[in-house]
């Protein structure tokens, strides 16, 4: 899909409609969610401490002095920002599918980071693919910068090995405030995602998880004497796929999606099966209605 078309006028009155229809769904919960256990100068009220000389005359509970005679400040509870990290696999195999996984995942992404960014949340991507140069999209907030998400998703060549692993670890090491981490991967990794995911929450951060699949992929259309070449790797094999052959191909990419969604189930993770067939919208839709994504 030409980069032009990903992110046009019909798929902008896509995103502001999945931003009415993201406070209908969350109305009245948000605020309550994200509130943090600091104290500060917020509007929640959380407790008393004794007054101490050059408190601000402001916050002393003047009812309390009234009918204790004790002099008590306020204390409220001081609301941060939800930090959202969209952690995008760019390995080559995103580049396969049709339409290329690459473009369904950059649409979910930007839907992702529109509704977020109207939420006045901070949204970083964050792309994981073996050999990159680390450049990250840092965090940002405001309904007017999801431009700037266009340009940085546009700007994002798919290429090199996958290593979930390797890609969040560097991602937790140089993140330093928490939030919500969305992997959006096929995970199609040698070394198995169930590392990266660790490391995520072992990091304390919440993780949530959408596979892009193609639904050819399962089964492909192919027959008789072939080589095949890996994407990432660029190894070389001569195989006969045979009827037979296909069909245990399809059962072990059954396998696949159905363990991460067991391994996350277990560990309370949000998890979405993306099927490039299904409009980006519609995958949205689901993913507010079931939950997980605002907190």
């Amino acid at each position: 899909m030409p980069s032009a078309a990903l992110f046009d006028e019909a798929f902008l009155k896509k995103l502001e409609y999945l931003y009415v229809v993201s406070k209908k769904v969350f109305s009245g919960r948000i605020r309550a969610e994200r509130r943090s256990r600091k104290t500060g100068s917020g509007v929640e009220f959380a407790d008393h401490r004794g007054y101490t000389t050059g408190d601000d005359l402001r916050y002393l509970d003047w009812g309390v002095y009234g009918r204790l005679g004790r002099l008590l400040i306020r204390l409220f509870e001081e609301e941060e920002d939800l930090h959202i990290y969209l952690l995008l696999d760019a390995s080559a195999s995103m580049r396969t599918g049709r339409p290329p996984k690459i473009d369904y995942a950059r649409q979910v992404v930007a839907a992702l980071a529109y509704v977020g960014l109207s939420n006045l949340d901070r949204i970083s991507i964050v792309p994981l693919a073996v050999g990159r140069d680390g450049r990250r999209m840092p965090p940002t907030r405001g309904k007017g910068r999801i431009f700037k998400v266009f340009e940085f998703l546009r700007g994002l060549e798919p290429g090199g090995a996958t290593d979930l692993s390797a890609g969040v670890g560097a991602f937790v090491h140089e993140s330093k405030r928490r939030g919500v981490a969305v992997l959006v991967s096929d995970f199609y990794d040698p070394a198995g995602y169930e590392g990266a995911l660790n490391l995520l929450r072992y990091h304390r951060f919440e993780p949530f998880v959408l596979q892009v699949v193609d639904p050819g992929e399962a089964r492909p259309s192919l027959l008789g004497d072939l080589e095949i070449i890996d994407c990432e790797t660029g190894e070389v094999r001569e195989v006969t796929v045979s009827p037979r052959l296909l069909a245990a191909f399809a059962r072990e990419h059954q396998a696949l999606c159905e363990g991460l969604e067991a391994f996350c189930s277990a560990r309370g993770i949000p998890c979405f099966r993306a099927e490039t067939s299904t409009p980006f919208d519609e995958l949205i839709l689901r993913v507010f209605r079931e939950g997980g994504f605002l907190r």
